[in-house]
């Protein structure tokens, strides 16, 4: 009966030892968390302020390149405009013209010059 008694006592004790022990190992990870908590503060501050950097950086360069666009591209005087509108809607009626031409479907458009005649009209016309 002592040798069961003796070993309640060796197992309380070392029951004790680890108790002790896991509740120094728990306040170990508690304060490794809290200076890792206070490590990551100073740089959760620096991210932010980071970010709010980039962010008035890139509203900065926004309005830059908006302002860029508007001097480069003044606004057209309006007979500009009109010549511009009536320029792209021959293009857009000769389209399907060449394009048949293009795809080698249909012969060279009627309407529109042969550029090997204009070629020989204009050497013609240097030579004298």
């Amino acid at each position: 009966m002592t040798s069961l008694f003796a070993q309640e006592i060796r197992l309380s004790k070392r029951h004790e030892d680890i108790v002790s022990q896991r509740l120094m190992l728990l306040q170990q990870m508690e304060n490794k968390l809290g200076d890792q908590n206070k490590e990551k503060t100073p740089q959760m501050q620096t991210a932010e302020t980071a970010l709010q950097r980039n962010i008035s950086l890139l509203k900065d360069i926004e309005a830059a390149e908006k302002s860029l666009q508007t001097q480069n591209h003044p606004v057209p005087p309006p007979e500009v405009a009109s010549l511009e509108t009536l320029y792209w809607a021959s293009v857009e009626e000769y389209i399907p013209k060449w394009e048949q031409f293009l795809l080698g479907r249909a012969p060279y458009p009627i309407g529109v010059e042969n550029p090997n005649e204009a070629e020989d009209t204009i050497q013609k016309e240097v030579q004298q």
